[in-house]
């Protein structure tokens, strides 16, 4: 029985920053990993993968689209499928060998199989059983379904199965207009396929300031993608070539099918805890799934703590990378802390979409006096430039304060440009401090200090 201070299990983002921070804190540290390959759902069948070829879909849009107008002339390329999916594993492999590396350079032991807990201070990996001082259980989430529909990852698949599709499907659906099936519809999209996204509520991107989201529709319809608002999917009938999705319109309660080569079903994610044997330890459970944890990620079994998609909150990388990292500082005796009102979300299609904070929406429901500030990208110099004056950065502060509240961005480079305002709202900075901040010109964050001078006496460019 090999002994250690931590042992986490699992190896995604949440999992392997833990153990890497662990390790640098003196801490004798071993990650347990199933998988072939370390990076969890992230790296190997989530963000990076995705990433991949929305990249690549970005730049065959930009060639049919945009390249005659600059004056690139010639022949439009092709898509040759096979080698666009071997461009986007080669760039997993790329990412994980990289965090093998890391375990290597820092002293991580990884034990390679699925774990258990079969009594607090242990864990079982195939034949051999473990101990530590510290136990995180840090297994992730998996995608969720809806009953009437069964996932086969071919023909009626989820996020896993839409990044290794045998062919371009002429026809895709996709259930679920959140950040996932947004993303992947437009990766198909731009490869040619005809895209339909079935959505439950009445607007897409559930949660999303309200403008950015009304704004980011109308958007992706111009690119070819079309919605079915306020629907709710009854059940998925696979044919010999295809499938039909049967859903119910809820405003009149009528019934209607839509037929595709391909379903994505893009739900949302449920945390993953099976057979780690939490319910025999007596580990308590959230209504939703998740482990119940304390504020220090402590569940209600000594020793034994849970971070990322497991436990409560957004169900994102770095949210769970910042817990990890938070919950090894408390590991190695330290204050570990997590900002959870300064976590920033964002949707990788063209345009970028990014928000943090609150959104207006919330502080109306809290009846906080507010002022907007915004500006739209087509004041910006550099983003007409590159055919993005789509889009607006809107900053929302306190009225009386000046204190930046949230922001929400649609535009070129918006997931980047989110974290000016993330680092401002960490130093409690006021919209006008963002304003008297000399920006470099031309750049697209110029647009992030024209609405925080919008919050003021008035943007220049506006």
């Amino acid at each position: 029985m090999a002994e250690f201070d931590v042992i986490i299990i699992g190896g995604g983002p949440g999992g392997y920053v833990c153990a890497i921070r662990c390790a640098q804190l003196g801490l004798k540290t071993a990650v347990v990993e199933g998988r072939d390959t370390l990076g969890g759902t992230c790296l190997n069948v989530g963000c990076i993968p995705s990433k991949a070829l929305l990249n690549a879909t970005h730049h065959l849009h930009e060639v049919h689209e945009n390249f005659e107008k600059m004056g690139i002339m010639g022949a439009n390329p092709t898509v040759d499928w096979a080698k666009m999916l071997g461009y986007k594993d080669d760039v997993i492999a790329q990412n994980t060998k990289g965090i093998e590396f890391l375990f290597k350079k820092n002293k991580v032991t990884w034990l390679k199989g699925w774990g258990s807990i079969p009594a607090a201070g242990q864990v079982k990996v195939g034949d051999e059983t473990h101990s530590a001082k510290q136990i995180v259980i840090a297994t992730g989430s998996e995608s969720s379904s809806l009953p009437g529909v069964t996932v086969d990852e071919e023909t009626v698949v989820t996020s896993t199965g839409a990044l290794t599709l045998k062919s371009i499907p002429k026809k895709l659906a996709v259930i679920g207009a959140g950040v996932i099936g947004l993303e992947m519809g437009s990766v198909y999209a731009r490869l040619g396929a005809e895209v339909t996204v079935i959505e439950y509520l009445d607007a897409i991107t559930p949660g999303m300031d309200a403008e950015v989201a009304k704004t980011f529709q109308r958007i992706l319809t111009k690119q070819g993608l079309k919605f079915i608002l306020g629907a709710a999917v009854q059940g998925v009938d696979k044919g010999k070539k295809g499938a039909t999705v049967r859903y119910k319109l809820r405003k009149d309660d009528s019934d209607a099918t839509l037929d595709a080569d391909t379903v994505l079903v893009a739900t949302g994610r449920r945390p993953y805890t099976a057979g780690l044997g939490l319910e025999a330890l007596g580990v308590e459970f959230l209504p939703r799934g998740q482990v119940k944890t304390d504020a220090h990620f402590a569940t209600n079994i000594p020793g034994l703590y849970a971070i990322g998609d497991a436990i409560t909150g957004p169900m994102l990388a770095h949210k769970a990378e910042d817990e990890g990292m938070a919950l090894a500082e408390i590991l190695a005796g330290k204050a570990g802390h997590v900002n959870y009102g300064v976590i920033p979300g964002v949707i990788y299609t063209t345009p970028e979409v990014a928000t943090v904070g609150k959104t207006e929406e919330q502080l109306k429901e809290e009846g906080r006096a507010y002022k907007v500030g915004k500006f739209s990208f087509m004041g910006n110099g550099r983003a007409k430039a590159v055919f993005q004056g789509e889009g607006f950065v809107k900053l929302l502060a306190d009225k009386a304060t000046d204190r930046i509240l949230g922001a929400h961005i649609i535009g070129p480079m918006a997931g980047d440009l989110i974290h000016e305002v993330c680092v401002a709202m960490e130093f409690g900075a006021s919209a006008q401090d963002l304003a008297l901040t000399c920006h470099a010109h031309p750049t697209y964050s110029e647009a992030v200090r024209e609405a925080a001078l919008a919050c003021g006496d008035g943007a220049i460019h506006a």
